[in-house]
């Protein structure tokens, strides 16, 4: 029950999250703008989730590009002449622009003076009305578009690091089944040596007590100094058996603790897999919405 709450939680959580990254529209009007106290004809766009800092610095390189004019800003109130913006005009235009941040975005109005005191307004043609009105929502396109692929490449960041998390989990789940594999191989060979090195040491051991015995019924000097330098041999053998099964015991115990060690801890492993992977689900859904938003946003017009 526990289980199935956290999941509708998170299901909850990642659609309101959807929701929130659906792609807000661009809205151009044809507007006012108030310059050199006169009110002349205007265009505005609002362009969503930008920063107003890089909209104006990038719509000061837009009106410069192609002319040797400047913008010039005062209080807030930028203005170019002579700006070369082929997809309004073939002849270069007078632009009087003003920012503003919303709650709904970066607000841009705009003015265009095809020449002195006539502004690009629907009086002035449909044509020209369509061009600057085109031109306005293609820079905030822009700008929403750059917007939208750096959040793209953040959540794409996100699934990636997600994924390598798994990967890692997984190399050391294959690790710990290898682990168990030639833990249990060196198990069956520590136990067939023991059982080989065991009768070995009992074999030394009987042979040992038999060579004692005979010992004390030797009365011949020479013989019984080679007799006994036989007995050292067979102590030599025996504590080399012993010291070989010491090694054999502990190579055992060594598999041992390492089959139980894997064997706890895959269980656990697994159980932090389905959590990443069920995270990458969650953000696979998430990255696929923020695609989608650029995408919708790219094709505006």
């Amino acid at each position: 029950m526990k289980t199935l709450s956290i999941t509708i939680v998170f299901t909850l959580i990642i659609s309101g999250i959807l929701k929130a990254q659906e792609a807000l529209p661009l809205i151009v009007t044809e507007d006012s703008l108030t310059t050199a106290n006169t009110i002349v004809p205007g265009i505005s766009v609002i362009i969503p989730e930008v920063e107003a800092d890089n909209t104006i610095e990038n719509w000061i390189k837009v009106l410069e590009t192609g002319t040797r004019s400047k913008v010039v800003n005062e209080d807030g109130e930028m203005s170019i002449f002579g700006a070369n913006i082929k997809d309004i005009s073939e002849n270069p235009v007078n632009v009087y622009s003003t920012f503003s941040e919303t709650e709904d975005g970066v607000f841009l109005n705009a003015a265009f003076e095809l020449k002195k005191d006539v502004f690009i307004e629907s009086v002035t043609g449909a044509s020209e009305l369509s061009k600057a009105k085109s031109f306005m929502l293609e820079f905030g396109k822009e700008q929403y578009i750059k917007v939208a692929e750096e959040q793209l490449k953040t959540e794409e960041n996100k699934l990636r690091d997600l994924e390598k998390e798994v990967r890692s989990l997984e190399r050391d789940q294959s690790g710990m089944e290898r682990t168990i594999v030639r833990s249990n191989r060196t198990i069956a060979d520590e136990r067939e040596r023991l059982i080989s090195l065991n009768n070995e040491l009992t074999s030394i051991t009987g042979s040992l007590a038999d060579e004692q015995i005979q010992l004390t019924t030797i009365e011949d000097e020479a013989l019984r100094e080679e007799k006994e330098d036989y007995i050292k041999s067979l102590e030599k053998d025996k504590k080399r058996t012993t010291r070989a099964i010491s090694r054999s015991e502990k190579k055992l115990s060594k598999a041992e603790r390492a089959i139980e060690k894997a064997s706890n801890a895959i269980p656990r492993n697994d159980r932090i897999q389905s959590k990443y992977k069920d995270e990458i689900d969650a953000q696979t859904a998430i990255v696929q919405s923020y695609l989608d938003k650029l995408n919708t946003i790219k094709g505006y017009q």
